[in-house]
């Protein structure tokens, strides 16, 4: 009677408090309404290529340098793992501003800078730039279809040339939306999300962005009427493409002159659905029906194999248990192979250590990939938050060692009918699969290094790893261990 007093009186409270709660905005990036004429600055990624796995730092290429110096942005764990390597850039828009802007000319290309430069173009690397939390598009054609890419090219060679050409122009669109405030205003909390509390006044009003795109291009630029302006000063308009003879060619004493415009369109599309276009690229619906096709193929196949040795199996058992231990007897020695069944269920294997080992670390990684799949689904783990979902994974990871700990031993005690050992299984536990990944990362990490790839992680990276593995990881598997020796067998 006390505890239904007790709960009757928690829901009042709460029916009572639920209007003046405040909500929050999951999905990592929150909204940011721009005023008229307001200054926004790109970001740029690491460049990434199809041909190779190496990223490399968007400035260890000959561009231009932000005036105050770069900076690098804030990075996560799973950004780290991934390489991503966010600068500051010099490519700057105003809100609702259509303009066309010098940038810098190079000093004179040394032999070093045309190596690196011809490279980069012919292994087809990418350069990837970030305005308000969005990647850049642009589109290509391609037998009469237009496909969407993220980032645009270092450089290209046309058909039919050996020459290689920069790209050192670059057309950007970007989509605002106008957003006009209400009921509800939105306030930052300085952790990547929002509070969204109801008020009376009207919101402050701006523009949302919700597209960013570009078209590249190759412009030879007269150096003597460009050498004598400054950053951010104006420069007529380019048509895209450009013909070969006036495109930029990458060569030894050659200085590169880097521009810009900007064009502003209204769009109809709203901030929640800004991430569409880039989560319905080409191939998306394609690569999902081979999956799922797959899927069915090795289900059906397992499915029919399973059913066939159930029956089986299910007939020779009852023919078995029919016979009496003397004729049984005879027929075990007269049979041999798999229709001995009956005793190998109860054999323990050979190497039942590694057996519970590594059902233990598959109920984890198991386990991991159910709950990151969830939360996923549920938007907890948006793309707009890069690194979010890999972050993810890891603390999943760390935080399931108690399900993987439970597992191992109870199927030792099952396997042993003791608990004797159990240490030494949730040890075993807690170091195989780390392990194994921990050494193969470390090997990759030295040839990243070598390489001078961004893909390359700090050393207080490798500190904080082994800190996570064995501040949380493994005792949480000890744990589960634990509680596996006081479980049934």
């Amino acid at each position: 009677m006390a505890k239904g007093r007790i709960f009757s009186a928690l829901l009042m409270v709460f029916l009572v408090l639920a209007p003046h709660c405040e909500a929050f905005y999951l999905p990592g990036s929150y909204m940011h309404t721009y005023r008229q004429g307001e200054e926004i600055w790109a970001k740029v990624n690491s460049l990434t290529s199809i041909e190779t796995e190496l990223p490399f730092s968007y400035y260890s290429l000959p561009y231009c340098h932000p005036q105050g110096g770069i900076k690098k942005s804030a990075e996560n764990l799973g950004e780290l793992l991934m390489g991503d390597q966010i600068d500051n850039s010099p490519y700057r828009f105003r809100v609702n501003v259509n303009e066309s802007l010098y940038l810098c000319t190079t000093n004179p290309l040394d032999e070093a800078d045309v190596k690196l430069l011809k490279q980069r173009s012919r292994d087809l690397y990418q350069v990837n730039m970030i305005l308000d939390n969005l990647p850049v598009r642009r589109f290509t054609e391609q037998n009469g279809v237009t496909i969407q890419w993220t980032g645009y090219p270092v450089g290209y060679t046309p058909e039919g040339s050996n020459e290689v050409y920069i790209i050192n122009h670059l057309k950007f669109k970007v989509l605002v939306h106008r957003y006009e405030g209400g009921k509800v205003k939105v306030v930052g909390t300085g952790e990547g999300m929002e509070v969204i509390s109801e008020t009376e006044t009207d919101a402050k009003s701006g523009y949302e962005i919700v597209g960013f795109e570009v078209v590249p291009c190759s412009v030879k630029r007269d150096l003597e009427a460009m050498s004598k302006l400054k950053m951010y000063e104006k420069v007529d308009p380019t048509s895209c493409p450009v013909e070969m003879e006036k495109s930029q060619l990458i060569r030894e004493k050659e200085q590169i002159t880097f521009t810009y415009e900007v064009e502003f369109v209204n769009s109809d599309i709203r901030w929640p659905s800004r991430w569409d276009a880039y989560l319905k690229m080409e191939g998306a619906k394609i690569h999902w029906f081979s999956i799922m096709n797959s899927l069915m193929v090795i289900l059906f196949l397992a499915g029919i194999v399973f059913v066939i040795f159930l029956r089986t199996v299910r007939r020779d058992l009852t023919r078995y248990e029919e016979l009496d231990k003397e004729a049984q007897a005879q027929m075990n020695e007269e049979l041999s192979g798999w229709k001995l069944v009956v005793g190998d269920v109860f054999r323990e294997p050979t190497s039942s250590k590694l057996l519970c080992v590594m059902i233990g670390d598959g109920v984890q990684i198991l386990g991991m990939a159910i709950v990151t799949i969830f939360f996923a689904a549920f938007g907890f783990m948006s793309p707009a938050s890069r690194g979010m979902l890999l972050t993810g994974m890891i603390f999943l990871y760390m935080l399931l060692g108690i399900v993987a700990g439970y597992a191992a031993v109870r199927l030792w005690r099952t396997l042993k009918g003791t608990s004797e050992g159990w240490r030494s299984v949730s040890w075993s536990t807690a170091c195989f699969f780390p392990g194994i990944v921990f050494v193969v990362l470390t090997v990759l990490n030295f040839m990243l290094w070598s390489r001078n790839s961004t893909g390359a992680l700090p050393i207080s990276l490798f500190f904080t790893l082994l800190s996570l593995w064995f501040c949380i990881s493994v005792p949480l598997t000890l744990l589960g261990g634990f509680f596996g020796t006081r479980a049934e067998p």
